[in-house]
């Protein structure tokens, strides 16, 4: 078992945990049989969102006289509406859950409480906001309930905002091959790295996509930390499926990232992916599948600045990369970066050379027009 940091808490995990949402409907002793082993073969770290309380209950007693071996995460957020998950800002039914979430797997603490599933400025403002969960969660670490405050979510713009704010130690987000052509996500793995805060990868296989014998992959945003984005799934032409090896390699070999959370149904799944550790290094090569992901879809600005020169002299990609990063509101540091351009956005005259000489099909004009929207 490799190890690594938790980021700034320093808790020890290793390189593989586990994600449980798809034990979700398994009976208690499937469920037992899969954490047994993972906590056999010194897996340390699991994730655990789902809010039913019988699910919550069969995980209690599957860690029974192991929580000492093992750290556990809860989701500040996740609730129940009637029979179905959802999310919830309301404290007081939040605060309900998280004890039941304490009470069902038999502990007085977890080691990491996240913010659960964020994706909009707006919503970070309220969790953000006096009275709000991060609150919540400040007051459980200060009382001994959580050792860490983590924010999971899959919009690289807001969870960039979060991890800036050093409200946080731990972010869960999106990380797999998809992730190559999504906008901010660099910037957001070098604010992890700056502020030490820990990236807990999800999605690795971008929900089994990756895994999947076809020569046209279509991998939802919310799979590839892009939330906030229109339209539809983004498509790959590939020639060859990924292995689950591939994509793990892929994943731990980003600095940022601290550990992984592939999802389990089985022991036998989980012993495919534990087989990364004693696997050789061709078994985990992917640099031949890198170049099908690493294409950006029609109308996504790269920022390569093909379509200069500009008329009036605008960096057109320096414009569009602050608007992608800003996400709805732009911090003080994009504003400053914004303003020492020597051109912005509303000096455009639309002339529209640059749209005709853009190779991905980005609408320039509609781009600068927002820019100038949000930064003036």
């Amino acid at each position: 078992m490799q190890t690594r940091t938790l980021g700034r808490t320093g808790m020890t995990v290793g390189a593989i945990s586990l994600g449980t949402e798809y034990l979700l409907g398994q009976s208690r002793a499937d469920i037992t049989r899969v954490i047994h082993a993972a906590v056999e073969r010194g897996v340390s770290y699991y994730d655990i969102f789902w809010p039913q309380p019988d699910f919550r209950a069969h995980l209690g007693a599957a860690f029974a006289e192991r929580r000492e071996r093992v750290l556990l995460s809860a989701h500040l957020g996740a609730v129940m509406d009637g029979a179905q998950y959802a999310v919830s800002r309301d404290p007081a039914l939040c605060e309900r859950y998280f004890a039941d979430y304490l009470r069902l797997l038999g502990t007085d603490y977890v080691d990491v409480l996240f913010l659960h599933n964020s994706n909009d400025a707006a919503d970070l403002d309220a969790l953000f906001a006096p009275g709000g969960l991060l609150e919540r969660a400040q007051a459980h670490v200060r009382a001994g309930r959580a050792r860490a405050i983590g924010f999971s979510g899959h919009n690289a713009a807001t969870a960039r905002r979060a991890v800036e704010s050093g409200a946080i130690d731990v972010l869960m987000f999106p990380v797999n091959f998809t992730s190559q052509v999504v906008p901010g996500f660099d910037a957001l793995l070098a604010a992890c790295e700056q502020h030490q805060v820990a990236l807990v990868a999800m999605k690795v296989f971008a929900g089994g996509r990756l895994l999947r014998a076809q020569t046209t992959l279509e991998v939802d945003e919310f799979l590839m930390g892009r939330a906030e984005t229109s339209g539809g799934p983004t498509r790959f032409a590939v020639d060859r499926p990924a292995t689950p090896l591939q994509c793990l390699a892929y994943v731990l070999n980003e600095p940022a990232v601290s550990t992984t959370v592939p999802g389990c149904r089985s022991v036998a799944e989980l012993e495919g992916v534990l087989a990364y550790y004693d696997a050789a290094p061709a078994e985990r090569d992917y640099a031949a599948l890198l170049p099908a992901f690493s294409h950006y879809p029609e109308g996504q600005c790269v920022y390569c600045n093909h379509c200069l020169p500009c008329a009036v002299d605008l960096d057109i990609g320096a414009l569009v990369r602050l608007l992608d990063e800003a996400g709805a509101a732009p911090t003080p540091e994009q504003r400053a970066a914004y303003e020492a351009l020597a051109g912005q956005a509303s000096d455009c005259i639309q002339c529209g050379d640059c749209e005709a000489r853009c190779p991905f099909g980005v609408p320039v004009i509609e781009r600068l027009e927002a820019a100038a929207a949000l930064y003036e």
